[in-house]
C-alpha cells in the first residue's frame, strides 16, 4: 500500500517462540491459547494463507487485521478485511494496523506485523519535504 509506513516485522521473535516450543522449554498449551474473539475474527473478516500451522500443521494459517486510531472512534479495534485497508488509508489521516497469524484448528497466534497507514503517509513521499497542497475543483490551493 503506498501510505505504509513505520512497518514492525515480528517474525524473529516468532522464530525464537517456536525454537522454544518445538524444544519443549515452553508448551503448546502457552502458546495456543487464542481467545473465542480472535477465532471469530479469523474465520469472518480474515485472510487465509498457504502457511501451515508450525505446531499443529493441520490447517493453513489465517492473518487477521486489527485497525486502532483516533479517528476511527467505536471502530477503533476492529479486525477488517485486507480489501478495506487500502479504502480507509485514503479516508484516515493515520492508523495503526495489527496483523495477527491464527490457527483456527488449535489456537495458535503470534503478532506478525504492525505498521501505519493514512493520508499522512502520502505527504511523506513528496521530495521537498512540504505537505502537498490540496485539490478543490481542480486548482491547487
Amino acid at each position: 500500500m503506498r501510505t505504509q509506513r513505520q512497518v514492525v516485522d515480528f517474525s524473529l521473535r516468532r522464530r525464537a517462540l517456536l525454537r522454544e516450543v518445538h524444544s519443549g522449554r515452553v508448551g503448546t498449551y502457552e502458546v495456543c491459547d487464542a481467545s473465542p474473539y480472535l477465532k471469530s475474527a479469523a474465520k469472518f473478516h480474515g485472510e487465509p494463507t498457504e502457511e501451515l500451522c508450525p505446531v499443529c500443521r493441520r490447517e493453513n494459517l489465517t492473518h487477521v487485521h486489527y485497525i486502532y486510531g483516533d479517528e476511527l472512534r467505536q471502530s477503533s479495534g476492529q479486525a477488517r478485511r485486507l480489501a478495506e485497508l487500502p479504502v480507509l488509508a485514503m479516508t484516515l489521516s493515520e492508523f495503526h494496523v495489527y496483523v495477527v497469524e491464527v490457527c483456527r484448528a488449535c489456537g495458535w497466534n503470534h503478532l506478525v506485523e504492525q505498521y501505519l497507514l493514512g493520508r499522512d503517509g502520502l505527504a511523506a513521499g513528496s521530495d521537498d519535504g512540504e505537505r502537498p497542497s490540496r485539490l478543490r475543483g481542480g486548482a491547487v490551493e
